[in-house]
């Protein structure tokens, strides 16, 4: 597939925004002062309306994007637009009821919580659902995307705590270090077994002659490169998918550990690791899309 910008940027940027609100409706910062609670409820919903805005510059018509949320009940990409447009009035509400009463009783921030988990939940499964991408159709994808947001979010915690001058405890500091090796971790199993099998398709089952003998390709359908083949065809070569992942890992996974390790959480040094871990999300979400193969590609002498 031909990985889209718009669609890397909103999918990274959205899961960071929405794993920073969890970890602050959940109390990991101390937002008793008012200027802290607007600052960092300004900050927090920005990401997530970035990310959001991003999504719709990869349609045709981004002035009907609002159309989408009317399909709910069978897609998935109206699902994610739905529960984020709720969970950025909750995040509201939530923010408005801080400011007047203190923090909202417990039960309403685990919900607020599972709501910002379930909308990256949703993300994902606008891929996950589809058979037709046998890369994306596994039951890791959702689980990635959950914990990217989630490490993101938490090291995101980190730099706000040290931003506001309050203190960040050593458990603090470990949680994060963890959460970021294990979305690193489930992400290095998911490109083990993600699409391993191939597509279970073959020329024979696409076209449904297979009972007929070997079929082949006589000639390309077309004679010059059409939409399909333009964003479902997209190749990149083993060799570079491999030195991306790698790269991923040590910008991403590595790096951000080492700095919150080594060195002392400061503004600055935390700064940089929030970074350095998107853009290592940033690398592998690319990869996402760019070793993910269409069946439709069948079609045109593609084997997988």
């Amino acid at each position: 597939m031909r990985p889209a910008w718009s669609i890397i940027f909103f999918t990274s940027i959205s899961g960071l925004g929405f794993g920073l609100a969890a970890w602050l409706v959940l109390g990991f910062v101390d937002l008793a002062n008012p200027q802290h609670l607007l600052i960092t409820g300004i900050a927090t919903m920005a990401l997530i309306v970035a990310g959001l805005l991003s999504s719709t510059f990869h349609l045709g018509h981004p002035e009907r994007a609002w159309r989408a949320l009317t399909q709910w009940r069978s897609s998935w990409l109206s699902r994610e637009g739905v529960l984020a447009v709720l969970a950025l009035i909750a995040m509201a509400v939530w923010g408005l009821y801080y400011t007047r009463h203190g923090a909202p009783p417990v039960w309403a921030n685990g919900l607020i919580a599972a709501l910002m988990a379930l909308t990256v939940y949703a993300t994902s499964m606008i891929y996950a659902s589809l058979r037709t991408v046998a890369r994306w159709h596994h039951p890791l994808t959702p689980v990635c995307y959950l914990m990217f947001a989630a490490s993101s979010g938490l090291v995101a915690v980190l730099l706000v705590l040290a931003v506001l001058g309050q203190q960040i405890s050593p458990p603090l500091l470990l949680s994060a270090m963890l959460a970021v090796a294990s979305a690193w971790g489930i992400k290095i199993i998911w490109w083990q077994l993600a699409g391993a099998g191939g597509s279970g398709s073959s020329l024979a089952t696409a076209t449904g002659l297979g009972s007929l003998g070997t079929v082949r390709s006589i000639m390309p359908p077309h004679t010059s490169e059409n939409y399909l083949q333009h964003e479902m065809g997209f190749v990149v070569a083993r060799k570079h998918a491999a030195q991306l992942r790698v790269m991923a890992l040590l910008v991403g996974g590595v790096l951000p550990m080492a700095l919150l390790f080594l060195l002392a959480p400061v503004p600055l040094v935390l700064g940089v690791a929030v970074i350095s871990h998107m853009a290592g999300i940033f690398v592998e979400r690319w990869l996402f899309f760019a070793e993910a193969k269409h069946s439709v590609t069948l079609y045109y002498g593609d084997t997988h």
